[in-house]
């Protein structure tokens, strides 16, 4: 098998480098930053890329910048810098979480947040379901523009192999919102989780939920919405074991994905308990 030695590495100083190098059909180039997915490429038996595009020294990608209306997350940033940078914004204490729980502490160092959402071979991210349900839209830069567009249409798009663009930055609206993260790990803390649950909601003074986003990771091959459930909690009392009543009627929309670690139909059968624990968090926030 090629080695990932024998590719060929483009170190990119601007963004507009990167998408150059990047819009090489020939190269057949992908963008590299942590390379924590990547450089374990041989183990999983899979063959390089012809080249890639170094683009962890492009300060532009490297900022986490917020005001009153939203944050923006570069897409270099690794999963520790956005845990730190992110620690008192209460809107996003499910992505801390998330952040803080991904991974292991080494891997946690160099992963970065393009890097795990633009993986679509890497179904167990913690962040994606995370920015799922904060609503977040991703920039792109290609060459003629920056464009962008929401997480969900994001991911459609990078299942495409011609697809060329570069994940710039992740822009988050700042609402009046709760937010929870649990996951459920394989066997201990540190690993990748068999099921992931993210809740944001917004609530009025009485405890009804104004607006509630559900995304659900790990368990299928992409990260979603659970929107049928979000339309059952809606303008009812957040309470969680109805919450988790009413997530385990409409477990059924899940299918799972099998593995060596786990059968596809424990990971749909954990959902309801995640679900519950994750409006305990939220009920729990005093704030």
């Amino acid at each position: 098998m090629q080695t990932l030695s024998a590719s060929k590495l483009v170190i990119a100083r601007s963004i507009e480098d990167a998408v150059l190098a990047l819009s090489d059909d020939e190269a057949d180039a992908v963008p590299i930053a942590g390379g924590t997915w990547i450089m374990r490429a041989p183990i999983r038996n899979e063959a390089p890329r012809k080249s890639y595009v170094a683009i962890g020294q492009i300060a532009e990608l490297r900022t986490v910048d917020l005001d009153e209306q939203e944050v923006r997350i570069g897409a270099c940033v690794t999963h520790c810098e956005l845990a730190r940078a992110l620690a008192d914004v209460r809107q996003c204490r499910g992505l801390v979480a998330a952040a803080n729980g991904a991974a292991n502490p080494a891997i946690r160092q160099m992963a970065t947040v393009g890097g795990n959402l633009a993986t679509r071979e890497f179904a167990a991210s913690d962040l994606i379901p995370a920015l799922l349900a904060l609503d977040a839209d991703v920039e792109l830069a290609n060459s003629f523009s920056r464009e962008r567009c929401s997480i969900d249409s994001f991911l459609k798009l990078r299942s495409d192999r011609s697809f060329r663009a570069l994940l710039t930055r992740v822009i988050i609206p700042l609402r009046r919102t709760r937010t929870a993260h649990v996951r459920l790990p394989l066997r201990k803390a540190g690993d990748y989780p068999v099921a992931v649950v993210d809740v944001a909601v917004d609530l009025d003074d009485e405890g009804r939920v104004n607006d509630v986003r559900i995304a659900v990771g790990s368990v299928e091959a992409t990260a979603r919405r659970w929107t049928d459930l979000e339309a059952r909690l809606a303008g009812g009392v957040l309470n969680a074991d109805v919450a988790r009543e009413l997530a385990e009627i409409e477990t059924a929309t899940f299918a799972g994905r099998e593995s060596v670690e786990v059968p596809a139909w424990y990971r749909v059968q954990v959902l309801p308990v995640l679900i519950q624990r994750a409006v305990e968090t939220i009920l729990a926030d005093p704030s």
